[in-house]
């Protein structure tokens, strides 16, 4: 069965942490929205899924998986649903946790948006700077190592090199996009921070070097970070944590 994937076309965002867990299942995917229009994708694509009225719960917003008559949205719901179908996912109540890790995530992913947008989603970053330099802070300062405290620890507690032990299930891809994510928009920070974090810079490499996920990596289906996406690099919003 070949999976089609709605997200927009030019950005990782949040649908890249879906892309790490079908290419890491090697499942066959169609990135929908990164079709030409006349082969029915680009923006207009995700416009008509919305719109859609498909006979179950709607979709508030893009990420949306279609796998065979199921259409299911939500980034830690849609990589909960690939785990357990193919491999990546923990047994038993293990699930939980690990859809606790991957929510985590989530919320973190919702924070470093914020830093950059912390008045209106619908306004340009230039009439919010202001704001984003005091958010950007906070966030570097207090939250940023919040986070990473709290998946070091998870790492930590488990006798394997991945988050639930020796076998990598899908919150891990996250957890390496995630760090893939933060040190782009934030190299001065991170770079401050990197020594902290043994674990996570050790596991952020494991996952690179696995043998699909480096595939990807290298190929064109791999959409680089810019400043349309989530994690953005503005220079003037980098600092080092400490006093100015």
């Amino acid at each position: 069965m070949t999976c089609e994937l709605y997200y927009w076309p030019s950005i990782p965002g949040r649908g890249e942490f879906v892309r790490l867990v079908l290419e890491e299942c090697g499942v066959s995917y169609i990135d929908v929205a990164r079709l030409p229009e006349a082969e029915g994708g680009g923006t207009a694509a995700i416009e008509r899924l919305l719109a859609e009225d498909f006979g179950q719960t709607p979709a508030f917003a893009v990420p949306v998986l279609r796998a065979g008559p199921l259409t299911i949205s939500q980034t830690p719901n849609i990589c909960l649903y690939l785990g357990t179908h193919h491999g990546l996912a923990p047994e038993g109540d293990a699930i939980w946790h690990a859809n606790q890790l991957q929510i985590t995530l989530e919320d973190m992913l919702s924070e470093v948006h914020d830093t950059h947008h912390p008045i209106a989603v619908g306004r340009y970053y230039e009439d919010q700077q202001d704001a984003a330099r005091q958010r950007t802070r906070n966030f570097i300062e207090e939250r940023l190592p919040k986070f990473l405290d709290y998946f070091e620890s998870a790492l930590n507690a488990t006798p394997g090199d991945c988050l639930l032990g020796d076998r990598l299930t899908y919150p891990d891809l996250g957890l390496f996009q995630m760090i893939r994510g933060i040190r782009y928009a934030f190299p001065r920070a991170w770079s401050a921070y990197r020594p902290r974090y043994a674990r996570l810079e050790r596991h952020a490499h494991q996952v690179a070097t696995r043998e699909r996920i480096a595939a990807y990596l290298k190929s064109e289906r791999c959409i680089p970070f810019n400043e349309d996406g989530i994690f953005r690099h503005y220079p003037e919003l980098d600092r080092e944590p400490g006093p100015t």
